[in-house]
């Protein structure tokens, strides 16, 4: 089979289309290049003639409503459609505007986004929502300037709402984006090291008369097509452009930087109960991965204790209250992003002194009946459930 041209050789000559293509270690800018008029033009008419019969039937594509759009946006980072579509309609029934987001207080809105994770979007969407509302009457800003302010609207995410919303011209560079490019241009480096350079592609290949549709239809292409793994070439609109593909190495790019290995963190964790019975919770701070979220106190176990000593000594540290360290209830294994956690959970009782929130926001009893009231990370939800059963074989 003969394949047509790389994609390389249907770029306008230039003296620095060398360089732009040329193998690229860390830190190295790849130069800025022009793609051919015709080969944009193809590239914008097969893809969203491919969109048009295969783009993906979801609900924020049948409304135009900035806010909802917004809503979809953010909850579509790192977290895929099938498990946003049921957060995203929960959400909108109990905020169906900006308005009354804005209004909500923080635990009611980290609540209702419980076991969707990366919480600091729901933090900076309630912030976001309070800045439209005080500086814009509660209109999203067209512009990109006026987006980019917003708490946690970054580029991409701004291309993505005004040109959903508003139809403007503005490019995006998600992750499947990143991956498509990568491939088309079958870039001699790891997208984040060449960020400029993509974002240079995006916008030269974006159609200019529809934006809405082709961002739309180039993150679908990522999604369903030009996947990580297993990528099926032979159904996609821009096999005949693409540099991978014509190079026999779609599975050599996007080029990957290696990575440590995955940070392990032991914790021990209490589960405190008084003489009533009530079980004591506190609220992290603000910042960090978790931050706003209830949990059950505990730490880091040292290198030099047991886990019983660390439960005792992180109580005293974070509380100052005295416990009883009991049986162990349950151990739970949670992996994030970046790091992995077992948590070693132990029966407490309190003994003595008064608990103060020295290390997070706030401190507070509660009964087992009211605890889901509050939202927790995912891996506190298990020991919500050990908790349940316990109480359950003690009746």
């Amino acid at each position: 089979m003969v394949r047509s041209q790389p994609f390389s050789s249907q770029l306008d000559a230039s003296p620095q289309l060398g360089k732009s293509l040329a193998s690229s270690s860390a830190g190295t800018r790849l130069s800025s290049f022009v793609l051919s008029e015709q080969v944009v033009c193809e590239l914008r008419r097969s893809l969203l003639s491919w969109y048009a019969s295969q783009g993906r039937d979801l609900p924020w594509r049948q409304i135009r409503d900035p806010y909802a759009i917004w809503i979809s946006e953010v909850m579509l980072q790192q977290t895929q459609v099938k498990t946003v579509i049921p957060y995203y309609e929960r959400w909108l029934a109990r905020f169906p505007t900006v308005k009354e987001l804005a209004a909500a207080d923080q635990q009611t809105v980290l609540k209702l986004w419980e076991g969707l994770g990366y919480y600091a979007r729901a933090r900076n969407l309630h912030q976001a929502a309070q800045q439209v509302v005080a500086a814009h009457g509660g209109n999203f800003p067209r512009d990109l300037a006026g987006a980019i302010a917003l708490k946690g609207i970054g580029r991409t995410t701004a291309g993505g709402i005004l040109s959903a919303a508003f139809n403007q011209p503005v490019a995006i560079l998600d992750g499947n984006v990143k991956r498509v490019l990568a491939r088309l241009t079958a870039l001699p480096a790891p997208p984040n090291k060449a960020l400029n350079h993509l974002w240079a592609v995006s916008e030269q290949v974006l159609d200019l008369q529809q934006p809405r549709d082709f961002n739309q239809a180039i993150m679908d292409l990522g999604a369903t097509l030009c996947t990580r793994h297993n990528p099926a070439c032979l159904l996609c609109p821009w096999q005949p452009h693409c540099a991978a593909y014509n190079q026999n190495a779609v599975s050599d790019f996007p080029m990957t930087e290696s990575r440590p290995p995955v940070p392990h963190k032991r914790i021990g964790v209490a589960v405190i109960t008084d003489n009533q019975g009530n079980i004591l919770i506190d609220r992290r701070k603000q910042e960090g991965l978790l931050g706003g979220l209830w949990e059950f106190p505990g730490g880091k176990i040292e290198p030099d204790e047991t886990v019983e000593e660390c439960v005792k000594r992180e109580i005293k540290e974070e509380l100052d209250i005295e416990i009883e360290v009991g049986d162990r209830l349950v151990t739970i294994e949670h992996a994030y992003t970046h790091f992995k956690v077992t948590l070693n959970v132990f029966n407490c009782k309190h003994l003595s002194g008064d608990p103060q929130p020295l290390e997070s926001d706030e401190v507070k009893w509660v009964t087992l009946e009211e605890i889901d009231q509050y939202p927790f990370p995912k891996a506190n939800s298990q020991i919500i459930e050990a908790i349940k059963e316990q109480a359950k074989k003690l009746k």
